[in-house]
């Protein structure tokens, strides 16, 4: 049947603690860049499509006989922090150069997953691997991004619609 712990946490039969699978998080950050190196520009909401991910990034538009695989980049807060920390440095989550910060969520490492933010449908394509602009904002930077899918996920844009700092992002259920 298993069991209370004074402080509430539950054990089954065997003792075990069993694990809490998160599903949802939040957007604790949007930012974009309206040209190929440019700043990135930090924002409060944004409107994202089907034909051009997000509004006023550079980077969202499918190309003529592309698949729009990094139509929208996402990052986790815990794992940009464990990157700084590794290489011992306090620089700000948008100069990962994603779209999205993502809040108390991990991100799936399987491509095909669905993420929900409101009316916005995204489909995981890969990761996003870190590249030599990573080493030059940090020595060890690009690495300590390499590791298990730390860098980030690349995703396309299935249904858009308008998100904001602190909504609800969510796994869908297949």
């Amino acid at each position: 049947m298993g069991f209370f712990e004074p402080h509430g946490r539950y054990r089954d039969d065997d003792g075990i603690l069993p694990v809490k699978i998160v599903t949802r998080g939040t957007i604790g950050g949007i930012a974009r860049h309206a040209v190929p190196k440019g700043p990135m520009e930090v924002i409060d909401a944004v409107g994202i499509s089907v034909e051009g991910g997000l509004q006023g990034d550079c980077r969202g538009a499918v190309k003529p006989g592309g698949k729009g695989r990094r139509q929208v980049t996402l990052i986790e807060r815990g794992d940009w922090d464990a990157a700084m920390a590794e290489v011992g440095h306090s620089i700000g989550w948008q100069e990962r150069r994603s779209n999205l910060l993502v809040d108390g969520l991990d991100l799936p490492q399987t491509p095909g997953t669905r993420l929900r933010i409101g009316d916005v449908v995204l489909e995981i394509t890969r990761q996003t691997d870190p590249c030599e602009r990573m080493e030059a904002l940090a020595e060890g930077l690009r690495a300590a991004l390499s590791v298990d899918w730390r860098g980030g996920v690349c995703t396309r844009v299935k249904t858009g619609g308008r998100i904001a700092v602190g909504d609800e992002i969510r796994i869908e259920e297949p």
